[in-house]
């Protein structure tokens, strides 16, 4: 196995179980209500408990605010990979989402100065959620098969605009109060029960914009499996995930749809507390390998095709 070590922040949204199974570190945002910070990871087998009571809480009305991971706290989670010889590799959310990836591409300059004979590569995602998630699975397959940590960076640098997002939410008013639509829209949308359909752009610094409108829930759950068909590739033959704010009826729900179009194999999951807190309970995602998000032309050929070989003759 290659000697480097897999670090992501907690909104790679990634499973418990896959994290422990796959050696993945994480580096946990932070969230602050009633002037108490709180993490926004380490609930471990008790996460979906957690998630469901907090998404409950923001129903009732409870106020979150999130903070960005600093700098110091990078190095402080990683320091220990570098004392022990280990090259990183470092995922964050997108840049367009969050200032965290700025804060780690710092980090790694300072470690660099005290690790002069270390590699660490900061990689942005340009996506959130299970759309780095899945990512940092990929990488994993890659460190799993001998690759070294320059592959692998290489790897995600290359692929990353493939990896697809579409979601759509169930209150318009959290959307308001982050900033992504106005006060107007959010009332109209709600009297005329708009639900917009959001995806993660194709721009170097990549957001999750605006995509389509559709009216009630059953149109606009119909609409990201619509979409999942428009621009998947190869869905047989790679993971699938769907993540949710406390709507896991829906989440099943879509799961089915999206395996009637061809996938096999789909991940569910609570959406993480910190960018779920941004989207509102009632939010459903789907994420999974497509179209190029730049340019809409398909995967280079061998892509999906290079992990299923390794999946079936690890080495």
């Amino acid at each position: 196995m290659a000697e480097f070590d897999i670090y992501c922040d907690s909104g790679a949204n990634i499973p418990f179980k896959l994290v422990k199974e796959r050696n993945i570190n994480v580096i946990p945002y932070s969230f602050t209500i009633d002037g108490v910070e709180q993490s926004c990871y380490g609930h471990g087998d008790n996460f979906h408990e957690v998630a469901k009571q907090f998404y409950e809480r923001i129903r009732e009305g409870l106020e979150v605010k999130t903070s960005l991971i600093s700098m110091q706290k990078v190095i402080d989670a990683v320091t220990p990979s570098l004392e022990n010889g280990r090259d990183v590799l470092i995922t964050y959310i997108s840049a367009g989402i969050s200032g965290s990836y700025n804060q780690g591409k710092e980090a790694a300059k300072e470690l660099s100065k005290l690790y002069p004979g270390r590699k660490i590569f900061v990689v942005d995602s340009v996506n959130a959620s299970m759309g780095e998630g899945l990512l940092v699975l990929k990488a994993c397959d890659l460190r799993d098969m001998g690759e070294s940590v320059e592959a692998c960076a290489e790897w995600l640098e290359n692929n990353k605009y493939n990896l697809n997002s579409y979601l759509t939410v169930g209150d318009l008013k959290y959307l308001k109060k982050s900033g992504r639509i106005s006060a107007t829209l959010a009332i109209a949308g709600t009297i005329l029960n708009i639900k917009p359909i959001l995806k993660a752009n194709g721009e170097d610094v990549a957001q999750i914009v605006f995509h389509s409108k559709e009216r009630g829930r059953k149109r606009a759950l119909l609409a990201l499996a619509e979409n999942f068909t428009e621009n998947v590739v190869d869905p047989e033959n790679q993971t699938v995930s769907i993540c949710h704010c406390d709507c896991e009826e829906d989440a099943l729900a879509l799961a089915e749809m999206v395996k009637e179009r061809g996938a096999k194999d789909v991940i569910i999951e609570y959406y993480d507390l910190c960018t779920g807190s941004h989207i509102g309970p009632g939010t459903v995602a789907l994420f999974f390998y497509g179209k190029d998000r730049k340019t809409g032309g398909t995967p280079k050929k061998g892509i999906l095709d290079r992990f299923r070989r390794h999946a079936k003759n690890p080495t």
